[in-house]
């Protein structure tokens, strides 16, 4: 029987790997061009999870081996920014690598957890928006849905950049 974690793990893993697949035949003229100043290139977007799922895995390790302390970041914290800040200092096909690496990471980094370690509960350091959370809450709220949303958030930006194109022919 697979188990709740093995789950979490594949879903993740495959939202990583549809990510590569949507962006690695991309041009790179494509994968910088932004869609408005307010929103991020697919590079800051690949940029921003490469940062972001080893924080995030950093935070469950944390809050496993040390129970009931604060976790959590704000939406100002500085490595978060800075990941997405200076897209032009990155080369996209090592962005693309270390999203490729994310896979192998996200597998050790959970690998092992059983169901009482998923339900030990932590507070977020901004206690009065989420309150004490369950390891598990980290995992699919922060890790999985997060990936999802990007992945999301890669797709408006093709099409955004089709329906542009189409604009621009006509």
């Amino acid at each position: 029987m697979i188990t709740t974690v093995n789950k979490s793990i594949h879903r993740i893993q495959q939202s990583l790997q549809d990510i590569v697949m949507m962006t690695e035949k991309l041009s790179e003229e494509t994968i910088r061009w932004k869609p408005s100043e307010e929103e991020w290139s697919i590079l800051q977007i690949l940029s921003h999870l490469v940062e972001a799922v080893p924080y995030w895995l950093g935070e469950v390790e944390r809050v496993v081996t040390e129970p009931g302390t604060s976790w959590g970041r704000g939406l100002q914290d500085a490595a978060r920014l800075g990941a997405v800040t200076d897209p032009e200092k990155l080369l996209v096909k090592d962005v693309l690598v270390e999203v490729v690496l994310l896979i192998e990471k996200v597998e050790s980094g959970l690998q092992g957890l059983d169901s009482e370690t998923l339900q030990q509960e932590s507070p977020h350091r901004n206690f009065a928006k989420f309150g004490n959370k369950p390891v598990s809450f980290i995992i699919d709220h922060f890790i999985e849905e997060h990936l999802a949303g990007h992945a999301k958030q890669i797709l408006r930006n093709l099409e955004k950049l089709r329906k542009k194109e189409e604009e621009n022919l006509l």
